[in-house]
């Protein structure tokens, strides 16, 4: 079985879910793009006291939904890229960005001698990188949020992870190949953090810990799933028990929240986390199909050896919980909740994901590949229901 585990949990890195919330984003059709425009105007009274802000990085899959947010509230954005990912979300939207250009590895010159009220680092994905920059701009920038990850708190032995659960600082002897990944992910970002309160101070840092992220335009393709096959209907496979945990957030409610959370400087450390509620599988599948009217049949399996020997050990934003990752659904939003963090409907952001999906953003191809591919969880599914049928 452990064999079976570290073949899975592999392919559940190769598809980027551990590394998810860093992917680039996806175009958007006009449609599309209108939605997202609207879900940006929740909270979005023009701030009294304009922020120039610096967002490191700002191209990708939570960047273009910041800026749309920060510039309809009145503050000035920069970014800095490398200049090689064009937005394709939002794209109207960099016409009234001060977009500047240089690399994380060897090149900060655009930096130099400038200030800014906020940075916003969403692409601190090494350590060096960060040292860099909040040496760089400590001096230059009032306040600097670090967009981390609740990788940080990986191995998730936990059932109620708060801020104040100790993050992991090294990666221990003796793991596997799979494990490793994921401890070297959780330490760079966990010492990232670090790095950043110890040059810029409690009082002048926020760090952000994210769960999965979700929302039109995410290329790591791990929710959409689910979304997609609802709306299909049919007899549906759902693997994990009722209760088992599922947590994720619209990648524009954490986005929006950040930018308040810098208008009001906010330091501190949050969790990211949704739904509001505790939700369990099976509460997610309806609530899923709440956006859709198709004829469903949820069958459930609730057996995890059953599952395992299928290799279906994690359908984002199921990860069965046991062993390391009994915790990773069980991460406590409250304090973030207390300051400010809101959510869309489920019902909504899936409707939009479905949107953005089945607009011109997504070629033919890889709409196929995502429901008809050969590794697709639609395309075992009538073998694993079968064989679960016949066991019962």
């Amino acid at each position: 079985m452990q064999n079976n585990k570290n073949k899975s949990r592999r392919k559940f890195l190769q598809t980027g879910i551990t590394l998810g919330a860093l992917m680039p984003l996806m175009g958007n059709s006009l449609q599309v793009n209108a939605d997202i425009k609207k879900n940006t105007s929740v909270n979005s009274a023009k701030s009294l006291n304009p922020l120039k802000i610096l967002i490191l990085g700002g191209t990708s899959f939570l960047g273009p939904q910041q800026i749309a947010y920060a510039l309809n509230r009145g503050h000035s954005i920069s970014t800095f890229t490398r200049g090689r990912t064009k937005p394709r979300v939002q794209k109207d939207i960099f016409n009234e960005v001060e977009q500047l250009i240089g690399d994380r590895n060897n090149n900060l010159d655009s930096l130099r001698n400038r200030k800014w009220d906020v940075v916003i680092d969403n692409s601190g994905n090494k350590l060096q990188w960060v040292k860099d920059a909040v040496d760089l701009l400590k001096n230059n920038v009032d306040l600097y949020l670090y967009t981390s990850s609740t990788g940080v708190y990986y191995p998730y032995l936990g059932n109620d992870i708060r801020e104040n659960t100790k993050p992991v600082l090294k990666t221990p002897d003796g793991i596997t190949a799979v494990q490793k990944v994921e401890y070297d992910y959780g330490v760079m970002k966990a010492n990232s953090e670090m790095e950043v309160i110890k040059n810029f101070g409690k009082e002048r840092s926020i760090i952000v810990r994210p769960t999965y992220m979700i929302g039109p335009g995410d290329v790591s393709y791990r929710f959409t799933y689910w979304p997609e096959r609802i709306a299909r209907g049919g007899e549906i496979m759902v693997p994990g028990k009722a209760d088992d945990p599922v947590q994720y957030i619209d990648v524009r409610d954490v986005a929006n929240w950040m930018i308040r959370l810098v208008e009001n400087k906010k330091a501190g450390i949050y969790n990211a986390v949704g739904p509001a509620s505790v939700t369990g599988m099976q509460a997610f599948v309806y609530g899923v199909h709440a956006a859709f009217n198709s004829k469903v049949n949820f069958v459930m399996i609730p057996d995890y050896e059953f599952l395992a020997k299928q290799n279906i050990f994690d359908s984002i934003p199921w990860i069965m919980p046991v062993d390391e990752n009994y915790g990773s659904a069980r991460v406590n939003n409250n304090f973030a909740i207390e300051n400010g963090l809101t959510y869309t409907p489920l019902a909504q952001t899936i409707k939009d994901i479905h949107d953005w999906w089945n607009s011109d953003a997504i070629s033919d191809e890889q709409r196929a590949k995502l429901l008809n591919g050969a590794n697709s969880l639609m395309q075992k599914e009538p073998a694993i229901i079968a064989g679960w049928k016949a066991r019962n």
